[in-house]
């Protein structure tokens, strides 16, 4: 018997989430001030998070990390190891080494490769709806390729083809689709099960009309937030879909389950959505920069959600039950003031160094906080199987 556990040890395979969570948190810590550092300093370090570089570190080296954590499961270790290190060696030569055409390569094979392992995963869906996952991670992955091209060929503002800016708005509305259809495949099962615990019915659970509409609406924003000329029509599609993540999110009578932080924090996450879509729309209608109301989504939206479901998933790998109010409340508060003064701080944050830094700051204290505790969750659940 003590030789069949032994046995089966070995042959158990590592799971995914444990390498990329606690990287993809030290990563969004340090990125943001570090970025921040670069520019007000003065003295251009470092040089890989410059200009659009912050935001590409952020969506093709955090949000990828994320998606590897979050769909690999367990893993091989001969594929495992290899695919992170690779995103590491992406990540360091990005930030040190922007200039460098080997650095430059890096982080789109990390994304081909990882999409070569992810979207597999989800051709056995049935439904319509469930198949899109797959393409659309693999659309996330080769808009990476098409940022590092757009950038290489130094593609100018007034092209025909994206530059790099409008490359990265549209890979964070394909996040905006990815965290609306997963984080309602999310929330919907645990809602229902923790009301139908105490005799109430759910009937609005995925919503499939609501979900339908909003994978065409976004899908189509998608390709259009790459060309300004369609901006009126971008701004109605987000509207549109602010409109229907907030009525799918009210429509889970999320209030009723008060005894569940973890779902709450979840909720709010998913109520950044509505807000970052509805303020993206309401800039392009009015011909205003985008970058502002954007930041609602990668930093409240990416920003609750992300950290919600690492601890959510490190604590149930490790305790078997979700973690305590006193561990998401005040993550969730630290994004919440970071999205709000990085929004305020406008378009040209850097005439506004106190809400930038305030902004940069709670950031990286919810992701230090989140870094460290996912280590000890870590260290925990490798305890208990010995």
């Amino acid at each position: 018997m003590i030789l069949s556990n032994s046995s089966s040890r070995r042959k158990q395979k590592p799971q995914a989430f444990w390498l990329f969570f606690p990287a993809a948190s030290l990563l969004a810590a340090l990125a943001v001030p570090l970025s921040v550092w670069a520019v007000w300093s003065g003295t251009g370090w470092p040089a890989g998070l410059l200009g659009a570089g912050h935001g590409h570190e952020l969506i093709f080296g955090f949000a990828l990390a994320l998606v590897a954590g979050y769909t690999l499961g367990p893993q091989p270790a001969a594929v495992l190891y290899p695919l992170f290190g690779l995103w590491l060696a992406a990540r360091l030569g990005g930030i040190l080494l922007p200039h460098n055409l080997i650095a430059q390569f890096l982080g789109p094979a990390f994304a081909l490769l990882l999409a070569r392992h992810v979207v597999p995963r989800f051709q056995a869906a049935k439904k319509w709806r469930n198949k899109m996952v797959g393409p659309l991670i693999l659309l996330i992955c080769l808009l990476s390729v098409m940022f590092w091209l757009a950038s290489a060929l130094a593609i100018p503002q007034k092209s025909w083809l994206p530059g790099p800016f409008p490359v990265m708005h549209s890979a964070i509305t394909g996040l905006l689709l990815l965290m609306t259809f997963m984080g309602g495949r999310l929330i919907a099962p645990a809602v229902a099960g923790t009301l139908e615990k105490k005799g109430i019915p759910l009937e609005a659970r995925v919503q499939p009309r609501i979900e339908g509409t909003l994978i065409v609406v976004l899908g189509a924003s998608i390709f259009l937030m790459a060309f300004p000329e369609a901006n009126l029509i971008t701004a109605g599609l987000l509207i549109t879909a602010a409109g229907l993540i907030a009525l799918r999110t009210l429509r889970w009578k999320l209030w009723l389950c008060p005894e569940r932080p973890d779902l709450l924090v979840l909720a709010v996450g998913y109520f950044w959505l509505a807000i970052g879509a509805l303020a993206t729309g309401l800039a392009l209608l009015n011909s205003k920069p985008p970058a502002p109301a954007l930041h609602l989504i990668t930093i409240g939206a990416l920003g609750t959600l992300s950290t919600s479901v690492m601890l959510r998933l490190a604590w149930q790998r490790s305790h078997r039950k979700p973690p305590p109010a006193g561990e998401v409340f005040p993550i969730a508060a630290l994004l919440a003031i970071a999205a709000i003064s990085r929004f305020i701080a406008g378009a040209s944050p850097f005439g506004a160094p106190m809400l930038l830094w305030l902004s940069a700051s709670s950031w990286t204290l919810a992701y230090l906080w989140v870094t460290g505790r996912l280590l000890l969750l870590a260290k925990h659940t490798q305890n208990r199987r010995k």
